[in-house]
């Protein structure tokens, strides 16, 4: 199966590009030339990390019939400080608010995204350290 997805430059460092029927664009920080028109490239990667691994825990976690109240992520990325500037980790914090999580449950369905589900991770993995942890509040 092939992806194909088209990019066009808009002005300035701005590109646009229409994703599953949504228009995203990215721009530089006006530091850097940009005008600030719509986030940078980098943070999206880990957008596409969270989404990815966030969408299997749900999915696997309804089939297990465990219904957090809430459930969020939170990543941490670090950058090398040398050019090409490219992410060397990414650090996943899952955060889970319910009554009586069963935490090996939490800890099965983050594996089965980690391991065998989540695409990005998986492409991840191999340009990057991922590391995560389980928080229950």
């Amino acid at each position: 199966m092939k992806k194909q997805l088209e990019v066009t430059w808009k002005q300035g460092m701005a590109f646009e590009s229409e994703i599953d029927g949504f228009k995203l664009t990215v721009d530089a920080a006006p530091e850097t030339g940009g005008e600030n028109l719509g986030p940078r490239p980098k943070p999206l990667m880990m957008l596409a990390l969270g989404g990815c691994t966030g969408m299997d825990v749900v999915s696997i976690l309804k089939k297990m019939r465990i219904e957090p109240e809430a459930f969020s992520m939170s990543i941490e990325g670090e950058i090398s400080d040398e050019h090409p500037k490219r992410f060397t980790k990414m650090h996943l914090v899952y955060t889970f608010k319910g009554k009586d999580l069963p935490i090996d449950k939490l800890e099965k369905a983050i594996k089965l995204s980690q391991e065998q589900y989540c695409g990005v991770s998986a492409s991840y993995k191999d340009a990057m350290e991922l590391s995560y942890e389980i928080k229950l509040l």
